[in-house]
């Protein structure tokens, strides 16, 4: 009887080192495609695109994407927070910051869930919690600390784009107190489309992108970032998530700043050495740590 849980638990860690690397690798070309279309604008499209290929999938699995209409504030509010926010200030920092300082930053979030779930929703941090933020914080202090670290205005601006994107999306899985109906493929289509279209039109309106400067390569990083972490990514993440516990997928997906930052060090030279590896280990350690779940309280003897 426990082959079959087995097989199942290995192709849910497969798909999962999928959705890592995929979302991993999307830090590196979007800090490439950066130099032909601005931040906004190039993953607006890309998502807009992604959004109707997942509404495709959805579609082809008989989801519905029928939207109640009571429903619809909800659903805005999820696409901002979780896209827009996410995707769109994560993609903003790679304007100011390397790929190090930027991932771990933005993956801070559960840090950022666990304090603001206090005053929110009552939940105290653990223990474990506490130390957490403790180690998360060493982290960050390792990174920055350095002698030859500057503080400019465009670093400090790359900062806050960060933290915002991390505290946003945290607030908004804190705020999440009933579900949307819809199911996996339709909820992340819709979201990724609603949070994805404000971006090609703030694009437009502020960025005034070059439509011609897009070059080969930069349209072949395009059509990676839309197929790759966009829309498969979404596939093999729900796919995991239906072999995995929950906590244990979200947990692994701390990989992805580790295939980020390293890939930045292996393509574009971005600065990967004792400091920012000891950085990775303590932040990243931080957050595994506040994502875990105390154990329940023992049954009180009787």
């Amino acid at each position: 009887m426990s082959r079959p849980v087995s097989e199942s638990r290995l192709k849910g860690l497969l798909f999962l080192a999928i959705t890592v690397l995929l979302w991993g690798l999307n830090w590196p070309a979007v800090k490439v495609l950066l130099h032909e279309w601005p931040p906004l604008f190039a993953r607006g499209i890309a998502g807009v695109v992604a959004g109707f290929i997942l509404a495709g999938i959805a579609k082809s699995r008989h989801e519905s994407l029928r939207v109640p209409v009571r429903y619809l504030p909800r659903l805005t509010f999820a696409a901002f927070t979780n896209v827009f926010v996410w995707m769109g200030f994560g993609s903003l920092t790679m304007k100011y910051l390397p790929i190090s300082e930027a991932s771990l930053l933005i993956y801070t979030m559960p840090i950022w869930t666990m304090l603001l779930a206090w005053p929110v929703a009552g939940i105290r941090p653990s223990i474990g919690g506490v130390i957490g933020l403790v180690l998360a914080l060493a982290g960050l202090a390792v990174l920055f600390g350095g002698h030859d670290v500057s503080f400019d205005r465009d670093k400090l601006l790359g900062v806050a784009l960060a933290l915002a994107a991390a505290i946003l999306f945290a607030f908004g899985s804190v705020t999440a107190h009933a579900s949307i109906p819809l199911q996996p493929f339709a909820m992340a289509a819709w979201q990724v489309g609603l949070g994805c279209f404000p971006m090609i039109v703030l694009g437009l309106a502020f960025e005034h992108p070059n439509i011609t400067a897009l070059s080969p390569h930069g349209a072949t990083l395009m059509l990676y970032m839309t197929f790759g972490p966009m829309a498969l990514a979404y596939i093999t993440w729900f796919a995991a998530l239906q072999r995995l516990q929950p906590m244990a997928a979200t947990t692994g997906s701390l990989g992805v700043p580790v295939v980020g930052v390293t890939a930045g060090a292996l393509f574009l030279g971005d600065p990967f050495g004792l400091r920012e590896v000891l950085a990775l280990l303590l932040t990243l350690g931080g957050v595994a740590l506040a994502l875990r779940k105390p154990p329940p309280p023992s049954s009180p003897a009787r």
